[in-house]
């Protein structure tokens, strides 16, 4: 039996390299590079700003803000950074020893320690909802070399060695579902069916949670890590990620399905990724030159 202290976690992990620089060079490019790779540390202090206050332990990764381990190394960007950092992440949870985790992202690749975290604790009981507009289920052998395309990968046991040693659990794909999916690349949605992990598209949530929650009713699983790409939202209606994706699911059906897995079972992870807010990075910008005004960036 998984150990019965309730204690909850709030993680703030603002990692913005698995992104890959390429890639936040290309959607933030208003900004310059040194600045533009802070978006996601400024997205995760806006959210532990505007979210209730938490009433456990809060803890922080640290991320490095500087060009140190960007390399390109075993198929994957910034793997000597992305490694160290999990190593730090992965310490401060079995510090915690946490029943709930909420992570606010950073990246995409936040949700692997503290999903692989509570997959120890709780082992066959724990299912993973993936909202996402991506599968995030490449490998270093994929075009993409960034890692937050790899975290649902590393979580179903498909990832880099040196990764996959440091994890201390797994999550078999069965028990794994993406939510939202609607955008990814040839060479990597085939592992979605070879792995055997379930997929809805948002077209097929649209009217109801009914066909996910049979999914998670099937699995067995009493307990829930909900992983949630600000992406996901339809960028018709608003763009809260760093770039665009048109035909998402809608704030509303956000929250619809969110809700229907509250209530069908134990949501005991929760993160938070890819809050870029612009807004905020642009007005940052405009206020670093006026008197009174201490030098720096915002982080």
């Amino acid at each position: 039996m998984p150990p019965t202290d309730d204690t909850h976690l709030r993680l703030l992990w603002p990692q913005w390299q698995g992104a890959g620089t390429a890639s936040v060079k290309t959607f933030a490019s208003e900004f310059p590079f040194d600045v533009a790779r802070r978006g996601y540390a400024v997205g995760s202090a806006v959210l532990e700003a505007v979210l209730p206050p938490h009433q456990g332990p809060t803890a922080r990764v640290p991320v490095e803000l500087s060009d140190a381990g960007l390399e390109m190394r075993d198929g994957i960007e910034a793997k000597q950074v992305v490694v160290e950092q999990l190593v730090t992440a992965l310490g401060i949870l079995r510090a915690h020893d946490p029943a709930r985790i909420t992570t606010l992202g950073g990246e995409c690749a936040v949700s692997v320690a503290p999903f692989s975290e509570l997959a120890r604790r709780y082992g066959d009981d724990l299912a993973v909802i993936w909202i996402d507009s991506h599968p995030d289920i490449g490998t270093p052998a994929s075009e993409y070399p960034g890692f937050h395309a790899m975290a649902v990968a590393a979580l179903t046991g498909h990832a880099d060695a040196d990764v996959l040693k440091l994890l201390p659990a797994t999550v078999a794909a069965e028990r794994v579902a993406l939510v939202g999916l609607h955008s990814w690349t040839d060479d990597d949605f085939p592992n979605v069916a070879e792995w055997g992990i379930r997929s809805y598209a948002p077209d097929q949530l649209r009217e109801s949670s009914a066909p996910l929650m049979e999914w998670l009713a099937a699995t067995g699983c009493s307990r829930v890590a909900v992983h949630f790409d600000v992406d996901t939202v339809d960028s018709n209606e608003i763009i809260f990620g760093l770039g665009p994706e048109a035909g998402g699911l809608t704030s509303a059906d956000v929250r619809r399905i969110v809700a229907d897995i509250t209530a069908a079972a134990d949501v005991v992870g929760l993160t938070i990724a890819e809050f870029y807010p612009r807004q905020v990075m642009h007005l940052n910008q405009l206020l670093t030159s006026f008197p009174l005004i201490s030098g720096g960036q915002a982080d």
